[in-house]
């Protein structure tokens, strides 16, 4: 057992040291796909929170059922906290957000928001290849951003994913109910209501 949950966290670290290298060195047209986003996505929020619930359910001796189930329930919660975070980068305030709003964008990091509005305005993967030195291509991103229907399209993902995690939750009260554990069982937490509530 416990050599399978090494095993979890060293996943987690490769994922993270892999997302970090996609997001440095990825070429301009990769990052402007959705699903290349989504993956780097996974690999540096959502598989350290996915192993580490596998890894938590297996410490408690859940079935691998159970485990899948948390792992599912980490994924999702990682994804629909990372879409709403570059939801917040956008529409926050520094104070509310503990750093500089547009500090993506800033730095050249395109996220979700922006890679919808790319969908619906092609004339902004040309701004976005220019790169964001420039003040003037930060200015013409957030007009095309602020026209398109982007951030509304990303709540409604990190929606569905967050509602993917609070499924995973009653599976896994299922399997603890099956097992006569639901004594042991913390109830669903607040946290995927949260997220949830976020993107209402």
């Amino acid at each position: 057992m416990g050599s399978k949950v090494v095993t979890l966290m060293a996943t987690a670290i490769e994922h993270l040291v892999t997302g970090e290298t996609m997001q440095m060195t990825t070429s301009a047209d990769r990052r402007c796909r959705m699903e290349y986003h989504m993956q780097k996505t996974y690999y540096k929020t959502a598989s350290l929170i996915a192993n580490s619930c596998k890894a938590i359910s297996l410490l408690a001796d859940q079935t691998a059922e159970a485990a899948n189930f948390a792992h599912d329930y980490g994924s999702n919660l990682g994804l629909a906290f990372q879409l709403i975070d570059d939801v917040l980068d956008f529409t926050g305030t520094s104070a509310s957000l503990g750093k500089d709003s547009l500090s993506d964008i800033h730095h050249g990091i395109v996220t979700a928001p922006s890679l919808f509005a790319m969908e619906e305005y092609p004339e902004l993967p040309p701004v976005v290849d220019c790169g964001f030195e420039d003040p003037k291509n930060v200015d013409l991103a957030l007009q095309y951003l602020w026209k398109s229907h982007g951030i509304q399209r990303v709540k409604e993902l990190a929606k569905e994913h967050a509602d993917r995690a609070a499924a995973s939750i009653d599976l896994l009260v299922e399997q603890w109910q099956s097992r006569e554990r639901i004594a042991a069982c913390p109830h669903r937490s607040d946290t995927h209501r949260h997220y949830r509530n976020q993107v209402i």
